[in-house]
């Protein structure tokens, strides 16, 4: 099957050399997808983590030596931040937390190194999350 095409030649719905993007991809049945709010927050809390970790590193660098990587680091970090909180809200409605637990996974972003207890606690939520039957419906 061949794309429609435009009069100038481009394809409808896409630009030209993208024709992997209007494939289906069809998944065995009963294949896990991990599609979930709790796996978006669980992909961004590590990076975000180290590199929380990484820009306390750096900034001691920054008055103890002459190397200075604070202003790309922090704006990483700064992006990585803002993605973790919007994923942890998203993840607070889908899922339903009480606000016990939302709070303490964004406690979780402002502490060093507890983006990688976020993840863990993310990746045992999404594995409870799996290991219950689907219903078909």
């Amino acid at each position: 099957m061949t794309p429609r095409r435009r009069a100038s030649g481009a394809a409808v719905g896409g630009v030209r050399g993208w024709a992997i993007l209007d494939r289906v991809v069809l998944l065995p049945e009963g294949f896990p997808v991990k599609n979930s709010a709790v796996h978006r927050l669980r992909l961004v809390s590590m990076p975000e983590g180290l590199s929380f970790v990484l820009l306390l590193v750096c900034t001691v660098l920054k008055y103890t030596t002459s190397f200075n990587a604070v202003p790309v680091l922090g704006m990483l970090h700064g992006i990585l931040f803002i993605f973790y909180v919007v994923f942890a809200l998203w993840a607070w409605y889908a899922q339903q937390w009480t606000f016990r637990h939302a709070a303490w996974v964004l406690v979780l972003s402002v502490i060093p190194g507890g983006g990688f207890y976020a993840e863990r606690l993310m990746a045992r939520e999404e594995r409870e999350g799996l290991e219950t039957p689907a219903v078909a419906v």
